[in-house]
């Protein structure tokens, strides 16, 4: 067997994150044509087909799996050379739009943004507010560089293709009740509360789904939060209890409200995002990834 081309392994690579030829091809700024013949070789060379060409576009075979990952890990080593080297030379550089939702913003970004400044004083990152729907569509139309989204631990699921994902912080979900309330010692002893609902599609939204599968039954919900200083305030009111990640608690929050870290609520993963081809992620979003990274290992979570 002839040794392997590293540039037909990037083709196999462009082809599989894309979703098929026509797409690679225009990743890789080459004809369709090129893209097929260098998959041609591949297969021809290696004795084994890469690809299966459906009615539906390509998948990789179990072969073309392993070459793929091999790719991958090619591209990584070769990322981490040119940081490396970049750093030698002072020269990481570039402006990164990150896009964030507000508690991640408090607890990471902000800490994270002055080890960019003094490490990488080349680097400008601007951050915008967004929910995480928002920050994914603004991602893929390529006006974000990089966003942090969540997901309920039931709703983990692999990034799309042409992004990558890269975990900040599982951090458990915990139970906001009216100090008049008993305290409970587990999730069943709320089974019967009233329930502030959590905007549709968040994290929290799925989280509360989640727990009433647990329970057994349906959740009696009322009203209905955006922000979670919005629920402390109900809470506070008496109206009900509420579902609140353990960021969103790094506060002071109003007389009346006790927070209970109970049994079964789960967890929440936070989660950095960025596009990822042959030319991205750039050292300047790789920079401030790590920076982050940094920064969610000193989240006290209480």
């Amino acid at each position: 067997m002839a040794s392997i081309d590293p540039r037909r392994l990037a083709v196999l690579l462009a082809v599989h994150r894309s979703g098929g030829i026509l797409a690679a091809a225009d990743e890789l700024n080459v004809t369709p044509s090129a893209v097929s013949q260098q998959i041609a070789r591949l297969e021809s060379e290696e004795g084994l087909d890469v690809l299966d060409r459906g009615p539906r576009g390509v998948t990789l075979t179990p072969a073309g799996r392993v070459l793929a990952e091999t790719a991958e890990r090619i591209e990584a080593e070769l990322v981490e050379a040119r940081k490396s080297l970049a750093t030698l030379s002072g020269d990481v550089s570039g402006r990164v739009a990150l896009g964030a939702f507000q508690t991640s913003i408090q607890a990471i970004v902000g800490p994270s943004l002055g080890q960019v400044r003094e490490t990488y004083p080349g680097i400008e990152v601007t951050v915008e507010e967004h929910e995480p729907d928002d920050a994914l569509r603004l991602l893929r139309a390529g006006e974000l560089d990089l966003v942090l989204v969540e997901q309920d631990e039931e709703a983990v699921s692999p990034a799309p293709r042409g992004t990558h994902d890269v975990i900040l912080l599982d951090e458990p979900w915990r139970a906001v009740i009216p100090s008049s309330f008993a305290t409970p010692t587990q999730a069943a002893d709320l089974a019967d509360a009233r329930w502030l609902g959590a905007e549709p599609q968040t994290a929290a939204a799925r989280a509360l789904q989640r727990l009433a599968r647990t329970l057994g039954g349906q959740l009696t919900m009322v009203h209905q939060f955006t922000s979670f200083e919005t629920a402390y305030a109900l809470v506070a009111a008496g109206e009900g209890v509420a579902m609140v990640a353990a960021l969103a608690l790094h506060q002071d929050l109003p007389a009346g409200v006790e927070v209970v870290a109970l049994p079964g609520l789960g967890s929440r993963r936070v989660i950095a995002r960025h596009r990822q081809n042959r030319r991205e992620p750039g050292l300047a979003v790789s920079a401030v990834v790590e920076a982050l990274v940094a920064a969610a290992g000193r989240v006290e979570l209480g």
